[in-house]
């Protein structure tokens, strides 16, 4: 393929989740990020309801076009290129994101690239530190997915070296913060409460074992055994110190996660690592891989807290990067695809 050597300015889409998300990139560089989150509609139930993301999509997708094209100073007519989520997601909430794009990209005859938001998140760092090396480490947390990546060529090549067997790290924040009675999503609450604990409590790792998947991940029985935990304090009358098992829960997941991680990077001789996704934005996550990325000599690299969570820059980064690599664009018929697999850069 030949690398394309101007500059495409891409416009991104992203609605995989409860957040409409609209990127303007010109190259590697980010010209606006527009966003619009249902959030608040969905608090009430604990997690997100497909249904009302869904909707909330809908309301918002072209007033955030139009918010994003005015921050950029940019034209709908200036667009090169259109890229969206088109897996994995909430099913209803990939479809209003797909059917936009395919929209916009027909109304202003350019092409069409439907990206793999977990491939996403990895290509937003560049928007930040320039191009990936290659091959690259990628460990990906979120809501949904904790997933260690060997990356050769971002626009092509994406190998899956381990993921989560049941609970990813984000989903078990939002579940121990409902125990320790605090607001979803769990993530910032727990990170906040954990910098006032101390990590006394020892709470399983799990996975961990000589015999375990050397980079698979599960969070399940660590967040039952947190719920136990804090059960039978209570029961027993003894005072539960919040702060004291925000921190001792994150610090074994963090534990866990920068582990695997640092092995997946010796193992496969990377002294590169990025790390993307929402629980990228944690503190401690942040520092402690930094710590053990300099003890291994591994070049850490992690995108700015705005660009860990749902964005549409990041779709607009990956789309970008695929048109300068010279990948084919989708066809007419792109669709959604809810378990869309991480080696399916683009469809």
């Amino acid at each position: 393929m030949a690398e394309r050597t101007d500059q495409p300015l891409v416009l991104g889409f992203e609605t995989s989740c409860d957040e409409t998300g609209i990127g303007l990139v010109r190259g590697h560089t980010l010209l606006s990020d527009a966003l619009a989150t249902s959030m608040a509609e969905h608090e009430r139930f604990g997690g997100v309801v497909p249904e009302i993301a869904s909707r909330a999509h809908l309301e918002a997708m072209v007033p955030t076009v139009h918010r994003a094209l005015a921050d950029a100073g940019v034209a709908l007519p200036d667009v090169d290129a259109v890229a969206v989520t088109s897996g994995p997601g909430l099913t209803g909430a990939l479809l209003v994101g797909v059917a936009a794009a395919k929209a916009y990209a027909l109304a202003l005859g350019v092409p069409l690239y439907g990206v793999n938001h977990l491939a996403a998140h990895v290509a937003v760092d560049e928007l930040e530190h320039g191009r990936l090396a290659e091959p690259s480490i990628a460990m990906l947390v979120s809501g949904g997915h904790s997933s260690i990546l060997l990356v050769p060529d971002l626009s092509q090549d994406v190998v899956e070296l381990g993921r989560t067997v049941d609970d990813a790290a984000g989903e078990a924040f939002d579940k121990v913060a409902r125990v320790l009675d605090l607001p979803f999503p769990g993530g910032p609450p727990i990170d906040r409460a954990a910098q006032e604990g101390t990590a006394s409590i020892a709470f399983p790792r799990g996975l961990t074992g000589p015999r375990d998947p050397a980079y698979d991940f599960s969070f399940s029985g660590l967040k039952t055994a947190v719920a136990r935990w804090v059960e039978a304090q209570q029961r027993d009358g003894v005072h539960v110190s919040v702060p004291d098992v925000a921190a001792s829960f994150q610090e074994a997941v963090v534990d866990v996660l920068t582990a695997k991680a640092v092995r997946a990077c010796r193992d496969h001789g990377v002294d590169h690592l990025v790390i993307g996704g929402g629980v990228a934005a944690n503190s401690r996550l942040r520092a402690v891989a930094q710590e053990r990325c300099d003890a291994a000599g591994i070049v850490l690299r992690v995108p700015s807290r705005r660009l860990c969570t749902d964005n549409g820059a990041m779709v607009a980064a990956l789309g970008s990067r695929l048109v300068m690599a010279g990948v084919a664009p989708s066809e007419p018929d792109l669709g959604a695809d809810s378990s869309l697999p991480i080696d399916v850069v683009s469809r």
